[in-house]
C-alpha cells in the first residue's frame, strides 16, 4: 500500500509539472515573445550595393534602439535572385504574421504586396514606385506600402562623363530589360542621347551569364558605356569592367557600390544614406504611422564618385576639380 501511495504522489507531481509547463507556454508569462517586434527582410540578390542597403538599415535601426536579438527580431532572407524563392518568402513572412516587411529591390516589393495587404511594407532601392504599380502615388501611396526610392538622374552622370571624357560620340548601354527600374533609366538615356545628337547602342540582357558578350559586343562600337542601377549587372560588375578596362572604355554606372566594385564614375545615390532612410521610415510605422499617407523619400542629394585605380588602369587623368569634389571608392570604404 505505502509504495501504491507513493507512486501516486510521484504521479501527481509529474502532472503537476507539465500542466504547469503547458499553462506557462499558453498563458500570460509568454507575453515577452508576444511582444517582440517581428521584420521581415528580403533581399533579391546578394551584391554591393543591396548589401550596403540592408547592413545600413540594420545598423540604422540599433542606433535608434531596436536591436536583433534583443527587442526586435530580423528574420532576413535571400531569394538568390529567384522570383519563385521572392514569393515563398514572402508568404513565410505572411504565415509568421511579422509587424513589417521590408523588400529591397522592384521585384521583392511586388511580390511582396502581392501576399499582404495587411502587413505594412517598406520598400528600398525601388527606382520608379509608381511605374512599378507598387505605391499609386509618390506623395500619397494609398495603400500598406511606401519606402525610398534609388532614381536617379542620367543628365547629371552624362554630365560628369563630358567633363571627364569629353567629345564621346556613342554611348552604350547594359541593361536587364526585365527591371522596371533599369528601363526606366534607359528611356532617360534615349532622350539625352537623342537630345544631345549622340547615337545609342543598347544591350539588353536577361541574366548575368549574358554580361560578358553584351559587354564585349558594347566595347567594340562606343566611346562609353552605362549600366543604371540594375540588380543583373551589379551582381556580376567585375565580369563587365574587366571587359571595358581591357578595351579602354569608361564605364559609368548607377550606384556607389558599383564604382567600388571597379566600375568608373557615377554621380549617384549613396546606399548608405537610403538604407539609413529606409530604416527611418520602418521606425516610424512601428510607432503607428500609416504607410499609405507616408511619402515615398527619393535620395535628392547625390554626390560624384570615382574609383582612381580603374582611371589608372584606362589611363584617364581626372580633372582636379572633379577630384575635389569627387569621392575617391578606391581609396575609402564604403
Amino acid at each position: 500500500m505505502k509504495t501504491m501511495k507513493k507512486k501516486g504522489i510521484a504521479l501527481m507531481a509529474v502532472l503537476l509539472l507539465l500542466m504547469t509547463g503547458i499553462l506557462a507556454g499558453c498563458g500570460g508569462s509568454g507575453g515577452e515573445d508576444d511582444d517582440t517586434v517581428k521584420i521581415g527582410l528580403v533581399q533579391l540578390v546578394e551584391h554591393t550595393s543591396l548589401d550596403q542597403i540592408r547592413e545600413s538599415i540594420i545598423d540604422q535601426l540599433e542606433e535608434e534602439g531596436y536591436v536583433d536579438g534583443e527587442n526586435i527580431v530580423i528574420d532576413y532572407q535571400n531569394a538568390q535572385n529567384e522570383q519563385s524563392n521572392l514569393k515563398t518568402i514572402c508568404q513565410g513572412f505572411v504565415a509568421d504574421d511579422v509587424d513589417v516587411i521590408v523588400a529591397i529591390t522592384t521585384p521583392a516589393a511586388q511580390v511582396a504586396m502581392g501576399e499582404t495587404s495587411e502587413i505594412p511594407i517598406v520598400f528600398s532601392a525601388v527606382t520608379d514606385p509608381v511605374a512599378a504599380e507598387v505605391v499609386a502615388d509618390m506623395d500619397q501611396p494609398g495603400g500598406n506600402v511606401t519606402g525610398t526610392s534609388d532614381v536617379i538622374s542620367v543628365d547629371n552622370i552624362m554630365g560628369l562623363a563630358e567633363d571627364i571624357t569629353p567629345g564621346f560620340k556613342t554611348i552604350g548601354a547594359i541593361y536587364n530589360s526585365s527591371e522596371t527600374n533599369s528601363v526606366s533609366a534607359i528611356e532617360d538615356l534615349r532622350e539625352y542621347a537623342e537630345e544631345n545628337s549622340l547615337e545609342l547602342v543598347e544591350s539588353a540582357i536577361t541574366s548575368a551569364n549574358e554580361i560578358q558578350s553584351a559587354a564585349q559586343n558594347l566595347a567594340q562600337k562606343c566611346d562609353i558605356v552605362f549600366s543604371p542601377t540594375d540588380n543583373t549587372v551589379a551582381s556580376a560588375i567585375a565580369t563587365a569592367n574587366q571587359v571595358f578596362v581591357e578595351a579602354g572604355v569608361p564605364f559609368y554606372v548607377g550606384a556607389d557600390s558599383m564604382v567600388k566594385d571597379g566600375a568608373f564614375a557615377t554621380y549617384g545615390v549613396d546606399y548608405d544614406y537610403l538604407g539609413r532612410e529606409t530604416a527611418d521610415m520602418v521606425i516610424e510605422i512601428l510607432n503607428a504611422a500609416d504607410p499609405a499617407e507616408m511619402p515615398v523619400r527619393t535620395m535628392e542629394e547625390m554626390a560624384m564618385y570615382i574609383n582612381s585605380d580603374t582611371a589608372a588602369e584606362l589611363g584617364i587623368d581626372i580633372p582636379q576639380e572633379i577630384l575635389d569634389q569627387a569621392t575617391d571608392l578606391a581609396r575609402e570604404d564604403l
